[in-house]
């Protein structure tokens, strides 16, 4: 069991979550893809099982050929309902079966995803009101920041509080044209409040028409945190990705 002490010397019981649906619009059974001979959730797994501030760390599944994959490699997991709209109400179902002060969500689909930019997610003191932290990074690649697929932040530089989040490249070059988009990367912690905030909560108009999940807790004035993390992790979200990555992965230990 590891316990992560805060600066306020408070210590923090923090799960590890990997939410892995099994019907992606865009790449069905993508947490079993193929990278260089393991599931691409093993690798994400096997990356988030190493970092001793997680008291435990689950994958939240919801189909049993995952399941399977998941008791042949001894990852531990979670059957969770094959009806959630989002991963956020995903890990909220987590939430109602294991208590801990932080979630921290990793998405299943990063296999990359490096431990430094993980632990940096991790509040620096407990909270009693709804807590979202969140990772960012720079973007440098032109197609990369029309993409959008990939989720632009607009951030203050000075206190991390997130302003606004969206599709489009924000924000526009109409005064000047020293920009440094920002990208939304998949690590996110919620505490409980958060988590039991969202699921109650109806979808605003802005995350409507955004289709960013976020955005619900922007609408009602809920703070969202992000720190920056150097990563070059791409998400898979198209056969395309996965063949990005696997070249990728061809340079990682298989452990």
């Amino acid at each position: 069991m590891s316990w992560w002490k805060g600066r306020d010397g408070n210590d923090m019981k923090i799960i590890g979550v990997i939410p892995a649906r099994y019907q992606s619009s865009r790449f069905p059974g993508k947490p079993l893809a193929d990278i260089c001979g393991k599931p691409m959730l093993w690798w994400v797994y096997n990356n988030v099982n190493k970092i001793r501030a997680f008291d435990s760390v689950i994958c939240a599944i919801d189909d049993p050929k995952i399941q399977e994959m998941c008791e042949n490699l001894g990852m531990r997991y979670l059957m969770t309902s094959a009806g959630h709209p989002n991963h956020i109400s995903r890990v909220h179902e987590v939430s109602e079966k294991i208590s801990a002060d932080y979630y921290l969500c990793i998405n299943g689909d990063e296999p990359a995803v490096a431990e430094e930019c993980i632990i940096q997610v991790i509040p620096e003191k407990l909270s009693t009101e709804p807590y979202f932290g969140g990772a960012m990074r720079r973007l440098t690649d032109p197609a990369e920041t029309l993409d959008s697929a990939n989720i632009k932040l607009i951030v203050s530089e000075k206190t991390g509080r997130c302003l606004y989040m969206s599709r489009a490249a924000i924000p526009y070059p109409k005064g000047s044209l020293d920009i440094s988009y920002k990208k939304y990367v998949g690590i996110e912690c919620f505490n409980k409040q958060a988590l039991d905030f969202f699921v109650n909560t109806p979808m605003g108009e802005l995350e409507k028409i955004e289709d960013i999940d976020h955005l619900r807790f922007l609408e009602h004035g809920i703070e969202l945190h992000f720190n920056f993390v150097h990563s070059d992790s791409i998400s898979v979200d198209t056969p395309k990705d996965l063949e990005v990555v696997r070249k990728m992965m061809e340079a990682y230990p298989v452990s």
